[in-house]
């Protein structure tokens, strides 16, 4: 009989969310939407709770191979309920301004936490299911969170139909791979694999891939990306291109790399190509934008890309890769969010692109802040996104696929351009109405300048501590 109580204290930091969020839920029942700001602190606190007991928790297997508590799965879950914090914080303020503050919306991410927590820490099929789902159903709702907005609505029902679209191709994907395996579990299904390789195995394995490269919006599964970022609330925008993509790559690392690790070759073909079909899309779909929204959209499309050919490489270097880059991407985008939501032009959020114009002349400290964040995005040495691209192209590059790699490299400078464009913007053209910043939420500007100061220099420091603890996670992978 497996131990209960030991496996419920490998699970303590999800359990806390759980538990947490039905308190919060209550607690703004009861008391109402005046409640909001309440629950959003406590709600952050609860995050920040989360992740200290997964990042001190110990390491294990529990519910009979279901759910894994080992290296990788605790810097996931540690860099996802913080950056979940930081989403909470974010909304605070700009929910309160556009009249659509209540407290559903910090209920809502802390539920989505707890689906994303199972992700990354999925042993088998049924809680990568569970966790895919639980995460994004709580999604749906907030991509149509302003009830109100044609364009809010439109994007949470575009989210919610294309998801079910990409929750049958894994559900299909897992009866094939359970079929043929007789298994739930990726370590069985691993054994299995060695011994009786099969098409059926690899068939299966590659619609898995493809119902997750839909919520990573890698392309060509990518179509609801620009459509729902440009119609959701920016605060649920940015929650969008964080937490969700770490926990999503993660699994993907864990699915394919503990479940299938001797059909590399087939696997990493697939993910090679979803890689520069990402590069193409995200690079050149990205230049003909007008709204800051889509074209973060796109550029996430191509981040992805290089994100996954540090799985593709198949090398505990190449995870390390993975993390790396996903951690410094993740920082990168809070901060320009963070950016876009503390600024206002003749009382209206940001949301053009042109609307950028002159901001050295009404905001000069944000508009350097911007033109850090946008340097690094575009991988511009020394900013941190250039040393997570280091690490992607150069695990990629040793494990063979230096073509791609290369390909990445010119995506790279594709996609330069439209940032550059910004700073162009900021710098050199003359503003139509003069920029406001938001001093209700003096946190919003904050996160903003603290992920730039990150960004560079402090990136010299960060990446003494960031590159052990990544490569303890590559390293400690499947060691619960």
């Amino acid at each position: 009989m497996p131990d209960l109580s030991s496996a419920l204290h490998l699970a303590a930091s999800e359990l806390t969310l759980a538990v947490g969020a039905l308190v919060l839920l209550m607690v703004g029942a009861f008391i109402g939407d005046k409640s909001a700001r309440l629950v959003s602190i406590l709600s952050v606190l609860l995050l920040i709770a989360a992740a200290v007991l997964a990042f001190m928790g110990p390491w294990g297997v529990a519910f009979n191979g279901a759910y894994v508590a080992d290296p990788l799965a605790i810097y996931g879950k540690s860099v996802i309920y913080l950056s979940a914090a930081v989403a909470i914080v974010l909304g605070d303020g700009w929910m309160k301004r556009t009249h659509i503050a209540k407290f559903e919306y910090p209920v809502l991410i802390v539920l989505a936490s707890v689906g994303m927590g199972m992700m990354a820490s999925s042993g088998d099929l049924i809680s990568m299911y569970v966790g895919i789902e639980l995460h994004s159903l709580a999604l749906y709702v907030l991509a149509a969170f302003h009830r109100d907005d044609v364009k809010a609505s439109e994007a949470g029902l575009k989210y919610f139909v294309l998801g079910a679209l990409s929750s049958g191709l894994l559900l299909y994907g897992s009866s094939l791979i359970y079929g043929f395996a007789g298994s739930m579990r990726f370590e069985d299904i691993a054994a299995f694999a060695v011994d009786h390789p099969s098409p059926g195995l690899v068939f299966g394995l590659v619609f898995l891939i493809c119902g997750l490269a839909f919520k990573v919006s890698a392309a060509p599964f990518h179509m609801w990306t620009p459509d729902v970022y440009e119609g959701a609330p920016t605060p649920v925008v940015a929650l969008f291109a964080t937490a969700p993509k770490v926990a999503a790559m993660v699994l993907i690392a864990r699915a394919l790399e503990g479940g299938f690790s001797e059909a590399h070759a087939q696997w990493s073909q697939v993910l090679v190509a979803i890689s520069l079909i990402s590069f193409v899309v995200g690079a050149f779909g990205g230049l003909v934008q007008k709204d800051v929204q889509r074209l973060l959209a796109y550029s996430s499309i191509a981040n992805i890309g290089y994100a996954l050919l540090g799985i593709a490489a198949g090398t505990s270097e190449g995870l390390q890769a993975m993390l790396m880059f996903m951690t410094l991407y993740v920082i990168d985008q809070l901060g320009f969010f963070a950016i876009l939501l503390s600024l206002s032009k003749s009382g209206r959020p940001i949301r053009r692109i042109a609307d950028l114009a002159g901001l050295k002349k009404d905001r000069p400290v944000t508009a350097v802040a911007l033109t850090v964040l946008s340097l690094s995005v575009l991988g511009m040495p020394p900013f941190s996104g250039f040393w997570g691209k280091y690490y992607v192209f150069g695990a990629a590059a040793d494990a063979g696929l230096w073509p791609v790699a290369a390909a990445g490299l010119v995506a790279s400078v594709v996609a330069a351009f439209y940032y550059l464009r910004i700073i162009k913007l900021m710098w050199f053209d003359a503003p139509v109405d003069d920029i406001q910043m938001d001093k209700s939420s003096p946190e919003t500007s904050i996160i903003g300048w603290a992920c730039a100061a990150f960004a560079f220099p402090l990136v010299i420091v960060g990446l003494t501590w960031l590159e052990p603890l990544t490569k303890v996670a590559s390293a400690g992978f499947g060691n619960g």
